[in-house]
């Protein structure tokens, strides 16, 4: 590496001081720009700065800098002898190493409230431009992207050089850095039309092209069933969703379920347990207290509890951990645990003990479907859960106690797949109807595994009656209330069946499939 020379030009400085005193060590010369420069210099290390190449300070608030033919041209040269000959009669010098990391985009737009202006600025332009075309030019360029590199090439300079192998590997690394940076990018001007489309109702709402960034985290055993590969991946960069504390690795099938219980769990504002089975809550309360919440959610159907995904909305405190631990339970997750619940979890060696890791945004829904994918902004809607907003149609008025359970019963709706019937009484599933062909179908499973807790319990159905069936079925089982968006032409049928039937019906106007 002798007489070769460097170009250094990082944000993140982690190890960089040690890396280029390697370099200089094996005579490799330091070409540093701004701060970097700086931070050499200052280290004692002997560092020409990028404008004693260019001729040009650096330029708008340090918007230019490396811009410059000096500087690209000494990566893109070709070690031809009619390249080297022209960069000569330019005065130019190669350049054989190109260590760059990019502005901290994606950590300033993750913090809340940044504007876009002060978004904008922490677009690179020069650093993109550098890894690029030293990542285009890898049989005579080594570029570095992440400071976890450094050690290896490091190494690889003591001995030489990196070899062809490590230049191309390193130059994929960096045009998967820059693709990642530009989704990234990409991803927030959306998100920013987005906002501004909610406003104006003049643009369109969905952005005409979309990339997905993301990176993988787990490679899974199998997928959905063992004769399928499947793997699971988060947004690039992003902030983990979830820490595991303990258990098992978890599966394709326990972050799909996983993904509705945590949800579900979230809805709430009181202390809540959401028990899940197969993507669908099997039960679900609020209460005074988690443990309360807990012995309410299991009651709802004990038997489909059995291996299932459980999720609360808050710190786990060591009671309702004990009501736990007597259940098979695949995975508990919470916000936080007391360490005398974790503790008393922890004895079962099997147990997925998950820790979340705040609030991660998730702007739109992505579906991968034959030929193409579907995509939609979250079902966020919340105007349509204020009670006072619904309209109630029936000569039966509720009184407070079914109104506080109709909403509840509404926002647990949701989190059903459709066709979604859901029974509920003192604010507990007390039966579910899930992911049936026909409404009333749903109906009578919600009532099978309600029984007798039916009698005064309130049902909440995510879309319209096309029949009178669906509230009929549900009288005979005891359904004294019902909560529905209503919009079928048979409304007005659906209507007269409950005044006949002496049951209140609110129309919510909203309706909430989930498929």
């Amino acid at each position: 590496m002798s007489n070769q020379r460097a170009l250094i030009s990082v944000s993140d400085k982690t190890g960089l001081t040690s890396f280029a005193q390697r370099l200089h060590e094996v005579g490799v010369e330091l070409v540093a720009s701004g701060g970097t420069a700086a931070q050499l210099a200052g280290a004692g290390l002997p560092v020409t700065l990028t404008e004693a190449l260019t001729g040009f300070p650096e330029l708008l608030d340090g918007r230019v800098k490396t811009l410059h033919p000096a500087i690209h041209g000494g990566i893109l040269a070709r070690r031809t002898q009619e390249h080297l000959a022209e960069l000569e009669q330019q005065g130019l010098l190669p350049i054989d190493l190109v260590v760059v990391n990019l502005y901290p985009f994606q950590q300033t737009v993750a913090e809340e409230g940044v504007s876009l202006a002060e978004a904008v600025e922490q677009i690179d332009i020069g650093g993109v431009a550098l890894l690029r075309a030293a990542a285009k030019n890898f049989e005579s360029v080594t570029v570095i992207c992440d400071p976890s590199d450094y050690e290896k090439v490091g190494r690889a300079i003591a001995d030489g050089g990196p070899d062809a192998d490590t230049r191309q590997a390193l130059a994929l690394k960096a045009f998967r850095h820059t693709a990642h940076y530009d989704t990234a990018i990409s991803e927030f001007l959306v998100q920013q039309e987005l906002d501004a489309a909610s406003h104006d109702d003049s643009k369109e709402d969905m952005p005409a092209s979309l990339q997905l960034n993301l990176e993988r985290v787990q490679v899974m055993r199998y997928g959905e069933n063992p004769h399928q590969q499947g793997a699971f991946y988060r947004h690039s960069n992003a902030c983990p969703a979830f820490e595991q504390l303990h258990g098992q690795e978890m599966s394709y099938n326990n972050w799909l379920d996983l993904d509705g219980s945590w949800q579900a769990a979230q809805e709430f504002d009181a202390p809540t347990v959401a028990i899940i089975k197969h993507s669908n809550p099997c039960g679900l309360a609020s209460a005074d207290s988690l443990a309360n919440a807990y012995d309410e959610a299991l009651a709802s159907d004990p038997v489909s509890a059995f291996g299932s995904i459980i999720s609360v909305n808050r710190t786990l405190d060591r009671a309702t951990a004990g009501r736990m631990a007597k259940l098979f339970v695949e995975i508990v997750a919470a916000p936080a645990y007391e360490e005398e619940a974790l503790a008393l979890l922890r004895r079962k060696k099997n147990l997925r003990i998950l820790r979340a890791n705040g609030t991660v945004p998730h702007p739109l829904n992505v579906r991968s479907v034959y030929g193409g994918a579907l995509v939609q902004e979250p079902d966020s809607s919340q105007q349509d859960f204020d009670p006072s907003n619904w309209r109630i149609v029936t000569e039966m008025q509720p009184d407070a106690s079914q109104l506080a359970d109709l909403a509840f019963a509404w926002r647990v709706c949701r989190h059903v797949k459709s066709n979604a019937i859901v029974y509920v009484k003192n604010r507990a599933t007390v039966g579910v109807g899930a992911g049936q062909m026909s409404r009333v179908d749903s109906v009578m499973l919600a009532g099978h595994k309600a029984g007798e807790r039916a009698r005064g319990a309130v049902m909440a159905s995510d879309a319209f009656f096309p029949f009178a069936d669906g509230v009929e079925a549900a009288a005979a089982h005891g359904i004294a209330a019902v909560v529905q968006p209503g919009g079928s032409i048979r409304d007005e049928e659906v209507i007269a069946s409950c005044n006949r039937l002496g049951l209140v019906m609110a129309l919510t106007g909203t309706r909430h499939f989930r498929h």
